[in-house]
C-alpha cells in the first residue's frame, strides 16, 4: 500500500534493514538523485532525509545535508 507525501507516493510498509542500507548508500553517494531514490523505493526527499537522520549520527548528517545542498546549487548551472 501507498500513501502520498507532498504529491509523492511512499510505500507505507517497513522498509527492512538492508533497503534502509541500500537507501543510505544511494543518499550518499553524489551521483544518484533523490529521483533516482524516489523510482526505486517510492521514497519522497522528505522521507529520505527522515531516514538519514534516524540512521546516522547528527554530524554525519549536517555534513550530508551541506554536501548535497552545495552540489545540487553547483548542478543547476551545469544544466
Amino acid at each position: 500500500m501507498c500513501i502520498r507525501d507532498r504529491g509523492w507516493l511512499i510505500m507505507s510498509d517497513k522498509l527492512t534493514q538492508i533497503d534502509i542500507s541500500e537507501i543510505i548508500q544511494m543518499a550518499l553517494a553524489d551521483d544518484i538523485s533523490f529521483q533516482a531514490i524516489h523510482l526505486q523505493y517510492g521514497l519522497s526527499e522528505e522521507s529520505v532525509k527522515k531516514i538519514m537522520k534516524k540512521n546516522i549520527t547528527p554530524n554525519s548528517y549536517k555534513v550530508w545535508r551541506k554536501r548535497v545542498k552545495l552540489f545540487s546549487e553547483r548542478r543547476k548551472h551545469y544544466k
